[in-house]
């Protein structure tokens, strides 16, 4: 059977400068684009109502504004949803003035606003759901909650499973998925619904899964190649990882790309948020993961690593420090 990068003997560690610069030329100006812009929230954080709808013939966006304006419903978000005469109607409230909470009334409205612009009759209501501003706020901060309390229960296991050096190092890893995932969601106006937040909370674990898979082998290579140094045991380690990443994650990426394109308009956010943190978390497993380990280990040596962190000792040097004895 075919063994991809069986024998790889990549030096990823020597690289990891230039892997810092490429990973903050992405996130840094998503960052700051997110700050201009912010978060393109959905109604399920925000509140509101969401009415998607299915005429008879295709409607001019601009025709169906214009008509909710008129109603006096104005600054709805108007999409067309999969076929040219489906459209997703994003109603914040009913109309100025009037009690935000009241999802049932902007419902309403905005039936009336499109009875009056399509005709009673001429169109299907597909769905609406309703959330008001209150549970849009609470769910909002039971997401970050989610996110936030992920790190520490991943900081436990690890500290528990290997030492608290390696779980500092997923963290840290972590934390870069999550901002490079929220740069790219907000370089794409993504709506960040609770669809999109679970996409980011599987990210996490995907990515972590990666991490913990190359730090066991690191673990292995410390008790079993006592000559290496701290780099040569990561370089080793994430080459003997090589071929189940590539296997594992083309197959995945393959079928978030079918997603992407086939799923429609629901699954496609879930789809690019996975497709993007599949990359990011492979990409910082080799390049955060690993490197941020060894400047850890470097300034806190652990025990394992305390025998690795010197220079490579030369083949047929003792590994004991006993000094050879002269031969009679």
């Amino acid at each position: 059977m075919l063994r991809l990068f069986a024998n790889a003997h990549y030096d990823f560690i020597s690289v990891r400068r230039y892997a810092y610069v490429a990973t903050a030329a992405v996130i840094l100006p998503g960052l700051l684009l997110l700050l201009i812009r912010g978060l393109n929230y959905s109604i399920e954080f925000t509140g509101g109502t969401l009415v998607q709808i299915q005429s008879r013939t295709p409607v001019n966006v601009a025709t169906l504004r214009t008509g909710l304006d008129h109603q006096g419903i104005p600054g709805s978000e108007i999409q067309n949803f999969g076929a040219a005469n489906e459209y997703v109607i994003r109603a914040r409230v009913a109309k100025p003035g009037t009690d935000a909470n009241d999802t049932q009334s902007a419902a309403r409205a905005v039936s009336q606003a499109l009875d009056a612009t399509l005709g009673a009759g001429k169109y299907t209501v597909v769905r609406t759901e309703a959330v008001g501003p209150k549970v849009g706020g609470e769910l909002r901060q039971k997401a970050f909650l989610a996110i936030f309390l992920s790190f520490f229960a991943v900081l436990a296991y690890l500290a528990y499973r290997f030492e608290w050096r390696f779980g500092l190092a997923a963290v840290t890893a972590t934390a870069h998925d999550i901002l490079a995932t929220v740069a790219f969601i907000g370089a794409l106006r993504l709506e960040v619904s609770l669809t999109v937040v679970a996409a980011v909370l599987s990210m996490v674990g995907y990515s972590l899964n990666d991490t913990i898979i190359i730090f066991d082998r690191v673990r292995e290579n410390l008790h079993k190649h006592k000559k290496d140094t701290f780099e040569q045991i990561l370089n080793r380690s994430i080459n003997e990882t090589l071929p189940r990443s590539v296997l594992t994650h083309g197959t995945t990426l393959a079928s978030l790309t079918a997603l992407t394109i086939f799923g429609g308009e629901v699954i496609r956010p879930f789809a690019l948020v996975m497709f993007f943190g599949v990359f990011t978390g492979t990409f910082s497993s080799i390049y955060i993961a690993a490197p941020v380990l060894m400047a850890i280990e470097k300034r806190w040596p652990g025990q394992l690593a305390r025998g690795h962190l010197g220079a490579a000792k030369p083949a047929g040097v003792p590994v004991t420090g006993r000094k050879a004895q002269p031969v009679a």
